[in-house]
């Protein structure tokens, strides 16, 4: 009995180490250029550039299938850190992938949703919750304002709500990840 825990307890370490070992000699390195770009994109999986998300949008850029200008939710802030970060020409905006514009999230009324979860198919990023035949609500938090949801739904009760920014919404812009620290910041005098 207990050599045969003995002779598990060696057959599971072997295996273990045969997996690390395979982890590391096999492990598939993301391609940095892509991180950076698609960190610099809105994440609103929209599909409004012409590729179903961020990441592939992401991609095509930094493989030069697409063009720096085809994000509408980005607009031009994110036109212009894609063009430093590459450093391309910043270009306004192509108006064939839409037109900037305020930033929204969607809300379901509730009388009205007849659970059909369409919606829910539809949702990139899992913001909408609820059962079949049951009402659906949407987690604003989660939402991306993509408006993915609203096309499929049968009986209109999705509505689009514009974000006002406010003390409680507002944010700091992301960090510049293509920053250097070589300079120092001054220290405040007491």
């Amino acid at each position: 009995m207990i050599s045969a825990i003995i002779v598990l307890g060696l057959l599971a370490g072997i295996f273990g180490l045969i997996l690390g070992f395979a982890a590391i000699q096999f492990k598939v390195e993301g391609d940095p250029l892509v991180e950076k770009i698609d960190a610099l994109l809105p994440q609103t999986q929209c599909g409004q550039c012409g590729y179903p998300g961020c990441k592939p949008y992401a991609k095509a850029i930094a493989n030069d299938e697409a063009d720096i200008n085809q994000c509408p939710p980005g607009g031009e802030v994110t036109i212009i850190a894609l063009a430093d970060l590459l450093d391309r020409e910043p270009k306004p905006l192509n108006p064939e992938n839409g037109t900037e514009s305020e930033v929204t999230v969607v809300t379901i009324d509730e009388q009205i949703c007849i659970g059909c979860t369409l919606c829910i198919q539809a949702c990139p990023v899992d913001a909408i919750v609820g059962a079949a035949k049951q009402m659906h609500t949407v987690i604003t938090d989660e939402c991306t304002g993509c408006n993915l949801c609203i096309p499929p739904c049968p009986v209109e009760c999705i509505d689009i709500i514009p974000i006002k920014t406010s003390l409680a919404t507002w944010q700091w812009d992301k960090p510049d990840e293509t920053r250097t620290d070589d300079t120092k910041t001054a220290e405040p005098a007491l």
